[in-house]
């Protein structure tokens, strides 16, 4: 003999399914109830006053202003041109390990450290040496490159 098709879950899905549906016509018919009581009919507008606020009432029209279509950048502005600082910086290298080929030097001017490689080096520099040297930007920062002993 063949097993039924159907099986408590199926009807329990089938259950639920139905009281959605009768909650969904409940609410619908409740909403046109409420209607006819409050005299609302159709859609209801909202308008954005010339504050950006929403309110229910149309906005002034005295108070409406009139934008030139041609002062409407779309484009990104350019940049301004700024007078770029000196790029050769003064420091004192407060730590280097040339058997790893890595340090750190701290600018005069700012107290900041910056990161230096062998690679980036013109002398061979070691701690608490005064240098002159350039920024540039690495993965994790800036970096101190063209690294000059003074």
């Amino acid at each position: 003999m063949a097993k039924s098709q159907q099986t408590f879950n199926k009807s329990e899905k089938e259950k639920k399914r139905l009281k959605k549906r009768e909650d969904k016509r409940k609410k619908m018919e409740a909403r046109k109830l409420e209607a006819q009581e409050n005299g609302k009919k159709g859609i209801q507008f909202a308008y954005v006053d010339h504050d950006g606020n929403l309110t229910d009432t149309p906005p002034d029209p005295s108070m409406k202003v009139e934008i030139d279509v041609e002062s409407i950048e779309i484009a990104i502005p350019k940049k301004e041109e700024l007078e770029e600082p000196d790029p050769i910086r003064n420091g004192k290298v407060s730590y280097f390990d040339t058997s790893k080929g890595f340090g750190f030097i701290i600018d005069l001017e700012n107290n900041e450290k910056y990161f230096t490689h062998v690679s980036g080096l013109i002398d061979e520099i070691a701690e608490n040496d005064k240098v002159t040297f350039e920024l540039e930007r690495g993965m994790k920062g800036m970096n101190a490159v063209r690294v000059k002993r003074v």
